[in-house]
């Protein structure tokens, strides 16, 4: 999937170059860790649930969301939260201030719960794109309107 770049692209690397240095801020460094030579290793959870798209790797029919994103951490080497409820990831890892490609992103859906999955990029108007489970049941790639989310997350 290729990554539109947009007005608010550009305004948020300007913001995050001038004010941050090219980095977006966490709301704690991400440490070094045996998993990467990087400091960020979000990048496995969107290749990881990449693998899985048109699938369902849970076997679960409904209300699986949370138990694919706890899959993908668990093949990605990080622990999940255990819960099968896509708010438990609101509390799980640390919050970013910004949201970031590799993010886990905790979702309101209305009267029905919540919904988790992983950012894997932005459309032209800063909505994140978002690989989760539970879509007809199958992961898929859909854009959710960035207002829907009210966490950010990564692993510690």
């Amino acid at each position: 999937m290729r990554r539109i770049v947009s007005g608010f692209a550009v305004w948020a690397l300007t913001v995050s170059i001038l004010v941050f240095g090219g980095k977006a801020p966490a709301a704690e460094p991400l440490p070094h860790n045996e998993r990467t030579t990087k400091a960020d290793a979000t990048p496995v959870l969107v290749a990881e649930a990449k693998r899985w798209i048109g699938t369902n790797p849970t076997g679960w029919e409904r209300l699986w969301c949370a138990r694919f994103m706890n899959f993908v951490l668990k093949r990605a080497g990080y622990p999940g939260t255990g819960s099968d409820a896509a708010a438990s990831f609101a509390t799980y890892g640390r919050r970013l201030l910004w949201p970031q490609v590799g993010a886990i992103a905790v979702m309101h859906r209305g009267k029905n719960g919540g919904h988790v999955g992983v950012v894997s990029g932005f459309d032209a108007n800063g909505n994140p794109i978002i690989i989760s489970g539970n879509h007809n049941k199958r992961v898929g790639v859909a854009v959710y309107p960035r207002e829907r989310v009210y966490a950010y997350v990564v692993p510690n």
